[in-house]
């Protein structure tokens, strides 16, 4: 019998061709039931008693899938269907994977935070149908490893990693089910045709639009099919997905907002492996903070590939808003989109679900800044004054080439007018060094932006060309390697400085810190983040308790400690600890 390729609910899967005589029985047990005798057609049951009621009700007393299901001769080494399915195709495929035994999940991510928040809700959906997680790879029978397309060093970790779990399937006990292997996300969707046909190394590969498919997907899987499932949506949000956070002791979570992307910029994969951009619409969003801070979770950081251009038309109300504009200087490569909620109201919101809960988002991107967002920040004590805002270059000549949308002078521009709104506030960046066509007088103009902004935080990067993009259709990767990793070097040595002096100034302040837990290096102190999303250490002692009464009390993760900074390099703060503190109390520090 030869495989036959077919589609299923948007997924390419390989399956076998039906036993023709199984279905010609079961297409002739039907039509017996469609006539008052058993040798009749569907045409006589209409003339016979009854009518057409009396053959509607006959139909819906006849046989359902699961009898062409049940007597289908099955696929060597797959298990028949219970006889108790339902026909809904996520339930039956979940019991048919499932029916022997619960199988052990192990999720690995890599990447960015959007790849941990798509972990968190792989992982919410396997957990409805009967899976169990396991945190050891030799327990697992089913290893998913949710991926990174961004850059080449990224996708090369994957391939790596391939090759050792290939391994480790190969050498299984045969008294074990068979281990299966799973790709999850960018890089399923980018090299889904590689990763299936010419590697043959996984056995179920899903895109970031395909989760829900993931319990089908893998019971196919069982079956020793591959499957693959790998269309992008343009509504798909998972709504009403609620992730599953790996710890509930944890004092901070990510909470997606919004995904894909449609700027377009000439480097990047994003619009082309997670698609067009759509928003989450603002109850499941709310919901989902209010249920974090009921955990007691004190962070949480909105998530989106272009977070502040989140706009929510789910409610008719919403249409009639008006597009927010667009920062003095900037432009994009698509038409205004009306209406819909905006990012400032969203923030607004979020902001009010508790008070005592910390609210950061990324990652926004320049263009997308209203006066708004700035006072909200400056208003709201618990929306940290910290903004990550990505330049990538600062030659002008460079941004034209990449497509963001701005001059260099717009840029300056607007970080003037942020720090002018927002005093103290905490800055970070993004840059890609050797784009194609760069100089070294463009490289320097960079190197000139670093020295003038004087970042807190800065990731830096060579550039990697991506299939897909426009740049590799338009552009050439002309800068050597070895120019590439000179100016990484450079850039980040002039972004240490500057941090460094960034955060000297801070010396002798008192600082609002959330703690996090104990310091790495050290069992004697704990660490977390100020306002600024920078780290500080300090002593784990007996301090004030913040009542008023005199009592002492030590720190613990999920408390607010005001922090008195006595020393700083370019990437932590040191300090004393001073009293426990809310952020109420402490609006006057920050």
């Amino acid at each position: 019998m030869q495989p036959l390729q077919c589609i299923l609910g948007g997924a390419k899967l390989l399956c076998q061709r039906p036993a023709s005589r199984t279905w010609r029985l079961a297409l002739r047990a039907w039509a017996s039931t469609c006539s008052p005798d058993s040798g009749g057609h569907p045409e006589e049951a209409k003339d016979a008693g009854g009518g057409l009621e009396a053959f509607r009700a006959k139909l819906a007393m006849g046989p359902t899938m699961q009898h062409f299901l049940q007597g289908a001769t099955p696929v060597q080494g797959s298990r028949r269907l219970p006889d108790d399915a339902t026909e809904d195709s996520d339930h039956y495929l979940g019991s048919l994977a499932l029916a022997e035994a619960p199988r052990k999940v192990y999720l690995e991510t890599y990447g960015c935070q959007m790849n941990v928040n798509d972990t968190e809700i792989a992982w919410s959906i396997l957990q409805k149908t009967g899976y169990l997680r396991t945190s050891r790879l030799e327990e697992a029978d089913v290893i998913l490893l949710v991926t990174c397309s961004i850059r080449e060093k990224a996708e090369r970790t994957i391939w790596n990693r391939l090759r050792h779990l290939s391994a480790l399937k190969s050498k299984r006990s045969s008294s074990r089910v068979p281990l299966r292997i799973g790709i999850l996300g960018c890089m399923a969707e980018r090299l889904k045709e590689k990763i299936l046909d010419q590697e043959k190394m996984v056995d179920v590969v899903a895109g970031p639009d395909a989760y829900r498919d993931l319990p089908r997907l893998l019971a196919v899987a069982e079956t020793g099919q591959q499957a693959a499932n790998v269309l992008l949506s343009l509504d798909e949000t998972y709504a009403d997905v609620l992730p599953v956070h790996p710890s509930t002791n944890s004092t901070s979570a990510f909470v997606s907002i919004m995904r894909g992307c449609d700027n377009m910029c000439s480097y990047c994969i994003v619009p082309f492996t997670r698609g067009r951009e759509r928003s989450r619409p603002v109850a499941s969003i709310l919901q989902e903070v209010q249920l974090l801070s009921d955990q007691g979770v004190k962070e949480v950081t909105l998530l989106g590939q272009n977070v502040n251009s989140y706009r929510d038309t789910s409610e008719v109300q919403f249409l009639s808003a008006a597009p927010a504009p667009l920062s003095r200087g900037f432009s994009t490569v698509y038409k205004p989109k009306p209406g819909g909620l905006s990012f400032a109201a969203l923030l607004d919101r979020v902001s009010l679900v508790d008070p005592e809960m910390r609210i950061r988002f990324t990652s926004p991107h320049p263009k997308d800044f209203p006066d708004e967002v700035f006072q909200l920040m400056w208003e709201r004590p618990n929306l940290c004054k910290q903004i990550h805002l990505p330049a990538q270059s600062g030659s002008t000549r460079v941004l034209e080439y990449m497509r963001r949308g701005y001059t260099r002078e717009a840029y300056l521009e607007l970080v003037h007018h942020i720090r002018a709104s927002l005093p103290g506030i905490s800055l970070s960046s993004d840059f890609i060094a050797g784009f194609c066509g760069e100089t070294e007088d463009d490289h320097q103009q960079t190197v000139s932006l670093l020295h003038q902004v004087r970042y807190n935080v800065a990731f830096i990067f060579a550039y990697s060309m991506r299939q897909k993009t426009r740049a590799f259709h338009r552009l050439q990767d002309d800068v050597p390697l070895e120019v590439k990793l000179r100016r990484v070097k450079e850039l980040t040595a002039v972004f240490r400085e500057g941090a460094a002096e960034a955060n000297a100034a801070t010396v002798g302040r008192a600082q609002v810190v959330l703690v996090e837990g104990p310091s790495r290096r050290s069992p004697l102190d704990l660490c977390g983040r100020n306002d600024g999303n920078i780290k500080v250490i300090f002593p784990d002692v007996e301090m004030d308790d913040g009542s008023g009464l005199g009592s002492t009390v030590k720190a613990k993760p999920g408390d607010y400690v005001l922090v008195k900074i006595s020393s700083a390099s370019s990437q932590t703060l040191k300090g004393l600890p001073l009293h426990r503190t809310t952020l109420r109390e402490s609006a006057a520090f920050r």
